[in-house]
């Protein structure tokens, strides 16, 4: 069915033992399409519309029961991936302010009440941050978040106490809580050698756990647990010849065939041509697409000499 319109939903990684990650797609009725990209997927599509779409809301009535409302109208995005009204309506915006003695309803307490874990990650450039995951979604966060390496420094009791302990690493060490997508997207395209990112994450998380160590908070403990890449991430995040794609997703016709996958980025080989593109899927979040046997322009480049 080429002539469907699909609303990408984004790139999430199933838990293990799944071993790659599915674009979620949104089809007209409502239904939901999940492509599979694995090493040698083709995925062809071309941009269907002008804009960004709203992706609707979240209502979370406890750890692992959430209700995800979709947009009526399909309205434009205006706040992130959200129209005005999804965005007011959204159980998850409260969530940030919970630690600070903002009011969150009943469901999102609970959701927010369980375990949480504390962690420190490093990206192809060896930029790294501070973060938590619910205990439930504790490996899938590291691997839709696009880390080379990552290391657990804290289990606390709840949202709230790993959000002030996250707060705490950031004032005292100097870890930012987000790294930009284009930031993860150009460190790929050259990633740093495998050892120095491992060295660099080892060496943050140990600063984290000591400024933990002092920390005048209960209901958490220190831990050393390192976190598992997924297999497939591997090709993308080692040193081997590659190139940034050169296309924008906002518009045009796209196809390739996926080769690795970390986070929303995926290393792929342009139909006709042996070389390979690191490609932002995470671009595509709110678009509609059309798929179909469509594919890339592949751009006049000249291979790195060695």
């Amino acid at each position: 069915m080429t002539d469907t319109h699909y609303l990408v939903h984004g790139v999430f990684w199933p838990a293990p033992p799944a071993t790659a990650p599915v674009l979620r797609l949104q089809a007209p009725d409502g239904t939901f399409l999940e492509t599979t990209l694995d090493d040698g997927t083709r995925l062809g599509f071309r941009l269907a519309a002008e804009g960004k779409s709203c992706l609707g809301h979240h209502r979370v009535h406890g750890p692992a029961h959430r209700d995800h409302v979709l947009c009526v109208g399909h309205a434009p995005a205006v706040r992130g991936h959200q129209c005005e009204r999804c965005f007011v309506a959204d159980d998850f915006r409260l969530m940030h302010d919970f630690h600070r003695g903002g009011g969150v309803p009943p469901g999102l307490r609970s959701y927010l009440m369980q375990q949480h874990w504390l962690y420190v990650a490093t990206f192809a450039s060896g930029v790294s941050k501070v973060g938590t995951a619910s205990d439930l979604r504790k490996w899938q966060r590291l691997a839709e978040q696009g880390a080379v390496a990552a290391s657990y420094v804290a289990r606390a009791g709840d949202g709230r106490v790993v959000r002030v302990l996250e707060d705490l690493v950031t004032r005292d060490g100097g870890l930012p809580q987000q790294v930009r997508a284009a930031a993860k997207a150009a460190a790929l395209a050259a990633p740093a050698p495998a050892g120095r990112i491992t060295a660099r994450n080892a060496e943050l998380a140990a600063d984290a756990r000591r400024i933990l160590s002092t920390a005048a908070e209960d209901g958490f403990e220190i831990v050393h647990e390192g976190w598992n890449r997924p297999r497939l991430a591997a090709r993308l995040c080692t040193a081997t010849a590659r190139h940034a794609y050169p296309h924008g997703l906002a518009s045009g016709s796209h196809g390739f065939t996926i080769r690795s996958a970390c986070g929303s980025f995926v290393l792929v080989r342009l139909d006709h041509s042996d070389l390979e593109f690191v490609v932002d899927l995470g671009q595509l979040k709110g678009r509609t697409v059309e798929l179909g046997e469509h594919s890339s322009e592949v751009p006049a480049v000249q291979e790195s000499l060695f």
